[in-house]
């Protein structure tokens, strides 16, 4: 059946500004964006805007940007000078932002507005390859830094109507995420063993089961050894919740990201199909 509902998606986004990055670095990424540019292919022109749930955005509660004209947040270090004046100049949107506020307020859930919020690495990282043009409406909106998974899958559910509205649902972290251990050799193993939980949770366990696995996630092989601070986990919770009941699939996969260590993106629900002009066959 032909739709064009949005499915949702959980991103890794890499390592700081990489997409604006040339050299030896700028190559770890090489399959992270031509999974990204295959992304763009399969949505086609369907997304009217894009709400990221960022793994770099925390607050006591939810916010949602609401500026119209988004400035950048730079939350990386080490980098050469001209990394910080680069700009992702989509525009905001503040009709989505209070349209988000309205669904999570609608649940039980308080959001408030952040007019002034740029966007961080986690949503320009992606949103460069993603859509260059720069043209699309980005709204983001923050972790709860209580890290609840049940809390964040609740805001998934509450947000999933925006699907149907051709609002695109990131989350937006990374599979595995232990800078401690992402030099030599000690976050390979652990990055393998907690990847192997998230396929089997994301893609072959019956929905009810992808749930209560997500929120016992903690006791997954690796778990803490692949996440000691869950932020880059937590917008998971978000994209399963907003497509609970939709099937899970791998939209990127890499075993030798910088050097070793196993990382993955997720798809919830069908690939949407372009609605068909008046001319074609029925």
């Amino acid at each position: 059946m032909k739709t064009s509902r949005l499915p949702t998606y959980f991103l890794s986004h890499g390592g700081g500004p990489w997409p604006y990055m040339t050299g030896g670095f700028r190559s770890n990424f090489d399959k992270l964006e031509q999974s990204l540019i295959e992304m763009r292919a399969e949505l086609q022109d369907l997304p009217k805007a894009v709400l990221v749930v960022s793994g770099h955005w925390e607050e006591r509660g939810f916010t949602v940007s609401s500026g119209s004209n988004p400035g950048m947040v730079y939350d990386y270090s080490g980098f050469p000078d001209y990394l910080y004046q680069i700009k992702y100049g989509a525009p905001g949107s503040p009709a989505l932002a209070r349209h988000v506020q309205d669904l999570l307020h609608s649940a039980g859930i308080d959001a408030r507005p952040d007019p002034t919020r740029g966007f961080d690495h986690g949503t320009f990282s992606l949103m460069k390859p993603l859509y260059p043009n720069e043209d699309i409406p980005v709204v983001q909106l923050s972790l709860d830094a209580g890290y609840d998974p049940a809390l964040h899958l609740k805001v998934g559910r509450a947000l999933a109507p925006l699907r149907d509205e051709g609002v695109l649902i990131i989350g937006s972290g990374l599979s595995y995420h232990n800078l401690s251990a992402i030099q030599g050799t000690a976050g390979h193993g652990p990055s393998r063993l907690f990847d192997a939980w998230l396929q089997e949770t994301l893609i072959r366990s019956p929905f009810d089961q992808r749930t209560e696995r997500l929120v016992e996630w903690e006791k997954a092989p690796a778990a803490r050894a692949a996440h000691p601070r869950e932020d880059h986990l937590i917008p998971l919770m978000v994209a399963v919740g907003a497509a609970e009941d939709e099937p899970g699939a791998v939209t990127y996969h890499q075993r030798d990201f910088a050097g070793g260590l196993t990382a993955s993106s997720f798809r919830f629900g069908d690939v949407p199909s372009a609605p068909q002009s008046k001319g074609d066959a029925q």
